[in-house]
């Protein structure tokens, strides 16, 4: 049986059907309807049907990774970044409008399955995936299983405060979530072009800013390091707290070179220890690994 991934993303929404063997069929991508719920949902929905007819209109599982989590307690989408999904039974508005179940999961953690898999991490045994893309979050997996916690809420790292902030990092831009200062309103790009504009009084986003600064932009080179420092002190946390075998990044930023440079010396002289050798990597599905852990949310075996 065919399996999809949806990867629902702030600006896009993907698509991907893998085979039982985990070969991509089909993959497609289209526009977030951003704000709108009963949009996402239906986008969703037309989404799945287009890639079914695509691959011989055979019935599939569908797994979905979202930017947060349904709440354990309430049922509700809780912790979202695409903040028209707080409060909201997705699971089951989705299922009812698809007319099958549907597994949904936090997109970090889909990234890390994927990437722990056959990826990026494949073999190691503790893994920390973080996108860093429109929002910042984090998956752990510890010898090939998912963690999520009590509170479904483990490896939320990108709303813990700024590690080791400067005068000039406090109290730290608002966030959606209510606090300031948290580490996604740094280091997401969204917060990477709202630091540029307010250093520089440019507005570019952070695909251009990372371009100029490849470029030999001092500006936009600044800028990059100042999102190196940033990420790397949050990475040193992380190391400091469950000192994974290897770091994954997705997300946008991801695609950034230079971060590979960058990253792992930050992340040395803020980490607990002697010498830190973790090492810093990209996903090796890339945009796609997301979308192909979510729908390795269903084993071939499974009925959806």
């Amino acid at each position: 049986m065919n399996r999809i991934g949806i990867d629902l993303g702030g600006t896009k929404i993907e698509g991907i059907v893998l085979d039982a063997d985990g070969n991509q069929r089909a993959r497609r991508r289209v526009p977030t309807p951003r704000g709108d719920y009963a949009g996402t949902v239906q986008a969703i929905a037309a989404l799945v049907a287009g890639l079914e007819q695509e691959t011989g209109g055979g019935r599939a599982s569908v797994g979905l990774g979202i930017p947060g989590i349904v709440s354990p307690r309430t049922g509700l989408v809780k912790n979202a970044n695409s903040t028209w999904l707080i409060g909201r039974p997705f699971d089951r508005d989705l299922s009812a409008a698809l007319g099958r179940p549907v597994r949904v999961e936090n997109d970090a953690n889909c990234l890390a399955v994927s990437e722990a898999a056959d990826g990026a991490a494949a073999g190691a045994a503790v893994v920390f995936a973080a996108i860093v893309g429109t929002g910042v979050g984090g998956g752990i997996v510890v010898h090939g299983r998912p963690l999520t916690g009590r509170n479904a809420i483990a490896g939320e790292w990108g709303h813990s405060p700024l590690p080791w902030p400067d005068i000039g990092e406090l109290p730290g831009p608002s966030c959606y979530c209510g606090k300031a200062g948290c580490l996604e309103t740094f280091a997401s790009g969204p917060g990477v072009a709202a630091d540029h504009a307010r250093v520089t009084g440019e507005t570019l986003t952070a695909a251009d800013i990372a371009a100029r600064a490849a470029a030999g932009d001092g500006a936009a080179r600044a800028t990059m390091d100042r999102l190196a420092g940033r990420l790397g002190r949050g990475l040193a946390t992380v190391v400091n707290l469950l000192d994974p075998d290897v770091i994954v990044l997705g997300g946008g930023l991801s695609n950034i070179p230079y971060l590979y440079e960058a990253l792992p010396a930050v992340v040395e002289r803020h980490a607990f220890s002697d010498t830190i050798d973790t090492p810093i990597r990209p996903a090796r599905h890339g945009d796609s690994s997301g979308v192909r852990g979510a729908a390795w949310l269903w084993r071939p075996e499974e009925p959806a």
